[in-house]
């Protein structure tokens, strides 16, 4: 009679058979190898399976463990484990022995940087592991890796790196916490807490070791008594006892200041009950038999955490008045406090839409409560007979809006997905992002336009001086991702016309100086008079053309005259001719210094009124604006008429505002039309906002009729919105 097979019979016969030939392909390379830490290549693949196995991962995890450890024997591991193994598994291998490479040359930073700095790096790191991969297998292949690598180290009494330590302790251990691995957490903790600091940890040891009968009794004696309680209610309930471990007796002692024998909780009782009906039910069976102290009651049922742990947390007196910890919760709560990410393989009840007590406080946590759901999903596929690989078909990483990439000397950079070397360039330093001319990516020459991935080493080639291309702000040709480099670009042009404004106006402004034999006088000196803060910033209303060099002929011509200005009738009148001329006449008032408000720049024939200003003389705005209402209703005594006079050859500068739908050619198209209408353009200001570009140009006109027929003609240009005056 032949024997019957059930499909579960089958998967379980395959798994074996695939983690046997994985082994057996492994022991063929790896005899006699030996990894940085001096442990047996071989030996340290079969524990980190074993560790993976503990967990509930899948056999190609654990197959994984082996390959990986064999590809660092094989001249084109991804081609021959591909042949041997299949494109998933020779993946998940080539992945891990990726990451294993670049924290190696990460490693190294840590210690050169400031404690801030360190903290940021490390939490890149962790960001890094769990961004580098779509299949977060590969996190877990680290993490057993590195658990393993820790007990290597304490069965040869061995030393780690301080590094190594830092590394288990401030990235290792937090990601496991954050993956609910809180076995492999606690033991990561505890393990690089004895070689980081073994005086604290044998300190610790050994007041648990000497008070250990002590606790034994004080467990046993709760146990009985809530376990004869939860009987006579009818609650059906599994009871065990722990001892709190040793690091976090240590951070619970610094963070709070405590001795050894004030820290309240190391005694620990866990009640699993079937239902969470029963939870609540058991929380107040306890707290019927001793006093509870409020301040240490938590309830992460109601309120899980943020990686999606559940459980009743309550600190009583028990036997003795002694403290203990007792949490309350569910088998599948168990499972997930235990296993974390990794229950969702062994955990049924989950199902295709991951474990429902997950509640995320932030973008980041939200993104861990996807890969779980991921991960769930892919549970479902692979039991369904379906080999999909994460991130393929319809699936996406939970981290693809962010990557990171590395330094050469391995500092970890965040970008947004789709940055370029120029973005990674501007990121890293303002002024290397602005000499930036090409770059090298693992080592090979690319284009500034290549897209970054994460994991990638990214190298700048610099000029000694220089500044960026125009061509990095043209979206169509793809230079610049990020909106933060793009600004730094824009600032950099702004800053540049900047500059040549003030050297055009230091020049004008020089030459008044010499031609009215006034060589001698203080810049700052003229500011100051003129109104100015600084002789910077009157050199920028020059160069702009935004102040008229006449106000500073007529400002030297009165500073210098005293007595002898007003005994000269001829002076005098010419004073006034040449007030005249510039087209503005304050009605009663001869020579009296005037100047075009910047903020509605009035230009004839519009109406006018004037203000009195303190040190520049009468103002002069459009009757309709603002700035000009809301002066005279403050100042009303310093209102005065005003009134156009004869223009002459005066010229007036006059803003237009256009919107327009951002195109290449667009700024091109435009100056073409002021060409044609013989329009001098002396300012223009351009932000271009998604698809829409708001322009600012600053013309002159002679008087404003000409101005609605170049409005018109500016409304023609394809992609142009609006065009009208400010």
């Amino acid at each position: 009679m032949s024997a019957t097979h059930t499909p579960a019979d089958t998967a379980e016969q395959q798994g074996d058979s695939l983690l046997d030939k994985a082994k057996a392909y492994a022991a063929a390379l790896l005899e006699g190898a030996v990894m940085e830490t001096g442990e047996p290549a071989l030996q340290h693949a079969a524990g980190a399976s074993s560790i993976l196995e503990a967990i509930g991962a899948d056999v190609q995890t654990r197959a994984a463990a082996y390959l990986s450890q064999a590809a660092t024997q094989l001249a084109k591991p991804e081609e021959q484990i591909l042949k041997v193994f299949g494109r998933d598994l020779a993946l998940l291998a080539m992945e891990n022995r990726k990451l294993v490479d670049v924290f190696r040359v990460a490693r190294n930073v840590r210690g050169q940087d400031s404690g801030h700095e360190s903290a940021h790096h490390q939490e890149l790191m962790r960001r890094l592991l769990l961004a580098f991969s779509q299949d977060l297998r590969v996190v877990l292949l680290r993490l057993a890796s590195r658990l393993q690598s820790l007990r290597y180290y304490l069965a040869e009494a061995g030393q780690p790196s301080p590094e190594f330590t830092e590394e288990s302790l401030q990235v290792y251990a937090p990601l496991a916490n954050r993956l609910g691995l809180w076995q492999i957490k606690w033991e990561i903790e505890d393990l690089a807490f004895r070689f980081a600091q073994p005086k604290a940890y044998g300190q610790i040891a050994r007041w648990l070791e000497e008070h250990a009968a002590q606790r034994e009794a004080l467990i046993s004696e709760a146990t009985a008594k809530i376990q004869q309680t939860l009987v006579a209610q009818g609650i059906e309930a599994r009871i065990s006892g722990r001892s709190k471990h040793a690091y976090s007796i240590w951070r619970k002692m610094q963070g709070k200041g405590l001795r050894l024998d004030q820290v309240m909780d190391l005694l620990a009782l866990r009640i699993i009950v079937p239902s969470v009906d029963a939870c609540y039910a058991a929380l107040s069976a306890v707290h019927a038999i001793w006093t509870p102290l409020d301040a240490e009651y938590d309830d992460y049922i109601a309120k899980p955490k943020p990686n999606g742990y559940q459980s009743l947390h309550t600190v009583v007196r028990g036997p003795e008045d002694v403290p203990i910890e007792i949490q309350i919760r569910t088998q599948a709560m168990h499972d997930h406090a235990e296993q974390g990410v990794a229950a969702h393989w062994a955990y049924k009840e989950a199902g295709a839409q991951g474990y429902k007590g997950v509640a995320a406080t932030s973008d980041y946590d939200a993104k861990i409560a996807l890969a779980r759901q991921l991960l769930a999903l892919r549970r479902e596929i692979v039991e369904q007979g379906t080999h999909a690989r994460p991130g393929t078909a319809g699936e996406t990483s939970p981290f693809d809006d962010r990557i990171y990439v590395l330094t050469p000397q391995a500092r970890i950079v965040e970008l947004d997905s789709g940055s370029t070397p120029v973005d990674f360039a501007y990121a890293v330093h303002t002024d290397l992002g602005h000499r930036c001319r090409g770059a090298h990516v693992n080592g090979a020459l690319v284009p500034l336009n290549t897209p970054l991935r994460s994991g990638q080493t990214v190298e700048i080639v610099a000029a000694k001086q220089g500044g960026p291309s125009r061509d990095w702000l043209n979206p169509e040709l793809g230079f610049l991702h990020s909106p933060r480099a793009r600004a730094k670009v824009r600032a950099w042009f702004n800053a540049q016309a900047l500059e040549q404004t003030l050297a055009n106006g230091r020049v004008l402004v020089e030459k008044i100086l010499q031609r009215e034999g006034r060589t001698g006088m203080s810049l700052q000196e003229l500011a100051a008079g003129l109104g100015f803060r600084s002789p910077e910033q009157l050199f920028e209303r020059v160069g702009s053309d935004a102040l008229p060099l006449r106000q500073i002929e007529l400002h030297l011509r009165g500073a210098g005259g005293g007595a002898a200005q007003q005994a000269s009738p001829e002076l005098s009148l010419k004073s006034a001719k040449t007030h005249q001329q510039a087209g503005v006449l304050v009605v009663g008032v001869d020579a009296l210094l005037t100047q075009l408000a910047k903020c509605c720049r009035p230009a004839p024939p519009d109406a006018i009124s004037g203000f009195v200003t303190r040190g520049r003389g009468v103002s002069v705005h459009r009757a309709d604006c603002p700035n000009a209402r809301n002066l005279a209703r403050q100042h009303p005594e310093r209102v005065i008429p005003v009134t156009w006079g004869a223009r002459g050859d005066a010229i007036y500068p006059v803003d237009l505002i256009v919107e327009a739908s951002d195109r290449q050619g667009l700024l091109r198209d435009i100056s073409e039309v002021f060409s044609k209408e013989k329009v001098n353009v002396i300012g223009v200001q351009t932000q271009s906002r998604g698809d829409a570009a708001h322009m600012l140009f600053t013309v002159e006109f002679a008087g404003l009729e000409k101005l609605p027929h170049a409005l018109q003609m500016l409304r023609e240009v394809k992609g142009v919105r609006s065009a009208a005056r400010r």
